[in-house]
């Protein structure tokens, strides 16, 4: 079985990343564009995403109370990864029992508003908060750098401790991470992907498309799929 990350990287070199000419939010221009929320709103690519972040949350043994970032490139990973942390707790703790409570499994969710709203509460960061909290940050792509900053900032105004900062995609090419790393202070960043690793992933698959049926498995049933085209088949659907 092929791992969750390299299942994931196949499905954002598939659905994610186009070639072309693009504007970027950041204002400038590139020959390519990672749409992340092609993937991660795909119901499997959800799950994916989910797991290899949880995953790496769990190997750096963090033991974050909450999972955010700013909407809406974070939205569908926080969903995702809070499902997971509660499928988990039930798989372990079916009732619950005095073990329950004594390390924080559940990852809570949280969204930062790009601005607080004008009605209502009025604040930024909807969803989890408590002071004190220790929280990580996710975002999709990562260019400049300016969503996770806005998030570090919001959370931090919430009274919350920034632990981790997460994206699934780092672009390479727009200084991002050395401002992200400044005001992260001793939390760590984390990229899951280079763009570059993306971009060759999809270079690949371009060049071979029966390659995505490498560890995909079939839509209609649990075997593995041996074509793409036009859908994952496995050997008994493929002409279906």
């Amino acid at each position: 079985m092929t791992e969750p990350r390299q299942q994931l990287l196949e499905l954002l070199a598939d659905q994610s990343f186009k070639l072309g000419e693009f504007k970027l939010s950041s204002g400038g221009t590139s020959d390519y564009y990672i749409d992340c929320r092609a993937t991660n709103l795909n119901a499997e690519g959800a799950r994916l995403a989910g797991r290899v972040v949880l995953d790496k949350i769990k190997n750096r043994g963090w033991q974050p109370q909450g999972i955010g970032g700013m909407t809406m490139g974070a939205d569908p990973i926080v969903t995702a990864v809070s499902v997971l942390s509660a499928q988990s707790v039930q798989t372990r703790f079916p009732a619950r029992s005095k073990d329950f409570d004594r390390e924080p499994f559940y990852i809570h969710g949280f969204l930062v508003r790009k601005v607080e709203k004008a009605h209502g509460t009025g604040q930024r960061v909807e969803g989890f908060q408590q002071a004190g909290a220790k929280v990580v940050i996710v975002d999709d792509v990562c260019t400049t750098g300016a969503s996770i900053l806005g998030a570090i900032e919001a959370v931090r105004a919430a009274g919350m401790k920034v632990i981790g900062i997460i994206c699934l995609v780092e672009r390479e090419e727009a200084g991002g991470r050395a401002k992200i790393e400044k005001a992260a202070g001793d939390a760590e960043f984390i990229a899951i992907f280079k763009a570059s690793e993306v971009r060759t992933e999809h270079l690949k698959r371009k060049a071979d498309p029966a390659a995505f049926a490498v560890g995909a498995k079939c839509e209609l049933c649990d075997r593995p799929a041996v074509t793409n085209m036009p859908a994952n088949r496995c050997e008994v659907h493929r002409a279906g």
